[in-house]
């Protein structure tokens, strides 16, 4: 039986499980045009294409490396992909390096110390994440396949020397992920560490010797450790409480010290937030960097002459710098940044600079270079925002509501982004759209959004993102409040904020739409199953309709990942649960118009969570609209797919939310 027929089958019998409902399916018309399959949406007019074109033709500029020569790469997008190109000055020529059909993603120079000069880049084919490895060779302008073809392989790392290579790969058997180890002039590799679960590379000791690795299991638990690169001896290091998350962990400078980003108990004492340790085995001594900031820290980078650290802290969703002269940790004076979020860092060769990548709620991504002597800025993208007017751009307020549970007797509060339209007329009620992020154990950041910029300043929409409870950057006690059979409460807290809404005068509680991918896309359809009174439409991307049937159906290596964070649907207990909470079996309850859009080829959640829960609210007499991109995954990439969805969706608010 092939994968279609079994894949058929399946939907079928889950069919036949579904309650009988009063009212006659749904019709369904469907349009097929090149790789995208359209069903239920109408024709999108040419005035909408034509008032997005220019919000759709933004885009942003990441930092991804140094050259020898002092220049930068950098990852955009010039037509339908995001791509590898060079700059060798501030506010200089983008040179384009790579032209794909396919964007490429993790691209990592060689090491400075290394006669090598290019980079690798990773590739898939359809958003499948089976991605490639290539080394491009900036000398030649030559391409070499890397990795097998086949299996999923990320995480490149280089030896100081650049003579080895190592990277997270499936090659062994596709469900688990072993660190392989590579002799980078001959290309031979072989697997180092294979002992089952998710294990990645971390850094390599100066000498050659050794190498830092770690096992994930979940965003709360990780297992750091190092392997001798001749035996493939691995060695965890035990970890004080038995669990805790690891982040960032590298050697220092000297090569037997280490420095690392964790929650790991500190003398007994518990912590909520992820600190940047460092520790020397010699002494036992243990110094906590950044104990002082009760937040997160998102990672850190180290020059390769060691004479500097830096790191990032996310303070409430902004990011913050911070640079520490070694081996002594003095701060060392930075220019002032603007507010925003940031990545990508990473040293000169000659550790006399710093590039960042800097995002903010009215500017797209671009990148920056710090002279830590001068204290200079300077900014070497400017990328562009479709020729509007940036002054026009609305940034979003912080917003803290109070949800249905305390803490220490007072009400918690849900930490939310409100992108509110500007030059409102006095007495107007402003339509809503929730945007959820996906994860759960990811997190909403204020950063530029032209979607939300469109609604707001076309379509005189607001758009509140909440960081329900679940989601990182607000302590470990936070992340962990939605796990399992604690799932709903996350949904309560979206209740909680359309309580919210009816109390704001401005806002319009009888019009608000509900917007989310992947697990957001399952809070979707959850709270519009939960709330249907409340909900007047809603978006679902690559949302996950059955805990069940996404656990049983995703790739092989997410599975017990996902388990970690929603369950194991192989205890009774816990089938019975999602039997009880997937928004499959509560498809009678979706009576607002939906629109769920989806990838053919997502490893994630697969693409039929989303025909399940199609043919199951259809089946509720509701015309949904169905969007699905043959050569797509988890997830929109090519520019034009993207353009088309969001020109979709915006009609279906159009149509659904605003009422036109």
């Amino acid at each position: 039986m092939s994968l279609r027929h079994v894949l058929t089958f399946i939907a079928l019998a889950a069919a036949c499980a579904w309650p009988a409902f009063a009212q006659s399916p749904a019709p369904v018309e469907r349009v097929e045009t090149g790789n995208r399959v359209s069903e239920n949406i109408p024709a999108i007019p040419p005035e909408l294409v034509e008032r997005l074109n220019r919000y759709q033709n933004t885009r942003g500029a990441g930092f991804a490396g140094w050259t020898d020569d002092g220049c930068l790469l950098v990852s955009t997008r010039f037509a339908e992909t995001s791509q590898a190109h060079r700059v060798c000055a501030p506010m200089g020529m983008r040179e384009q390096l790579t032209f794909y059909p396919e964007p490429v993603a993790g691209i990592d120079a060689a090491p400075a110390a290394a006669d090598l000069d290019g980079f690798v880049f990773g590739k898939d084919i359809g958003g499948n994440e089976a991605w490639q490895l290539h080394w491009f060779d900036l000398g030649t302008r030559e391409v070499r396949l890397l990795t097998d073809g086949q299996s999923r392989n990320q995480g490149a790392l280089f030896s100081h020397d650049g003579r080895r290579f190592a990277y997270s790969s499936t090659a062994r058997n596709g469900t688990d992920t072993d660190v392989w180890v590579m002799d980078f002039p001959s290309g031979q590799a072989r697997p180092l560490v294979a002992e089952g679960g998710t294990w990645s590379a971390r850094d390599f000791a100066p000498d050659g010797t050794r190498m830092l690795v770690s096992r994930y299991v979940s965003a709360s638990e990780s297992h750091p450790g190092e392997v001798d690169l001749s035996t493939g001896e691995v060695e965890l290091f035990p970890v004080e409480g038995g669990t805790a998350a690891f982040g960032d962990f590298r050697y220092a400078p000297d090569g037997r010290s280490v420095y690392y980003v964790s929650d790991e108990p500190v003398d007994g004492r518990s912590g909520e937030f992820m600190t940047l340790r460092h520790h020397d085995p010699d002494t036992g001594a243990l110094t906590v960097l950044s104990g002082d900031i009760p937040w997160d820290v998102e990672g850190f980078e180290i020059s390769d002459d060691g004479r500097h650290l830096a790191f990032v802290t996310n303070e409430d969703g902004i990011a913050r710098l911070h640079v520490r002269r070694l081996p002594g940790h003095e701060p060392v004076a930075l220019p002032e940044l603007p507010v925003g979020v940031m990545g990508g860092l990473g040293f000169s060769p000659d550790g006399n600079r710093l590039a960042l990548t800097l995002n903010t709620a009215t500017s797209p991504s671009d990148v920056y270079v710090i002279d830590l002597a001068s204290r200079g800025l300077e900014r070497w993208t400017r990328s562009e925002v479709g020729g509007l007017d940036a002054a026009s751009f609305v940034a979003p307020t912080l917003v803290r509501y109070p949800t249905f549970d305390e803490v220490d007797g007072a009400a918690r509060t849900i930490p939310a982004f409100y992108y509110r339209p500007a030059n409102v007329p006095a007495g107007t009620k402003l339509p809503v759209v929730i945007n959820i992020h996906g994860g759960p154990e990811g997190q909403a950041l204020p950063t530029f959004n032209p979607t939300a910029q469109f609604l707001a300043n076309e379509l005189g929409v607001a758009m509140l993102v909440p960081n329900v409870r679940g989601s990182a950057g607000y302590g470990k006690t936070y992340l962990s409040l939605d796990n399992a059979e604690k799932r709903e409460d996350s949904v309560r807290d979206i209740g909680a904020l359309l309580d919210w809404i009816d109390r704001q005068p401005e806002l319009d509680a009888d019009r608000v739409g509900v917007y989310g991918g992947s697990y957001g896309g399952y809070m979707v359809l959850a709270s519009m199953a939960t709330y249907p009174e409340r909900i007047r439409a809603g978006v679902d991307i690559v949302g996950i309709s059955h805990f069940g049937t996404f656990l049983q159906n995703t790739e092989d290596y997410r599975r017990d990942l996902r388990r970690a964070e929603y369950g194991d649907e192989r205890k009774p207990e816990i089938a019975q649960l999602f039997e009880r909470i997937s928004p499959l079996n509560n498809a009678d309850r979706i009576t607002a118009p939906l629109f769920v859009a989806q990838g053919k080829n997502d490893p994630r959640v697969p693409y039929t969570e989303a025909e399940q829960i199609v043919a199951a609210t259809r089946s509720n007499g509701q015309p949904v609209w169905y969007l699905l991109f043959n050569d797509e995954g988890h997830g929109f990439r090519k520019k034009s797919n993207s353009d088309h969805f969001t020109a979709a969706t915006m009609l279906f608010w159009q149509e659904h939310l605003l009422g036109e």
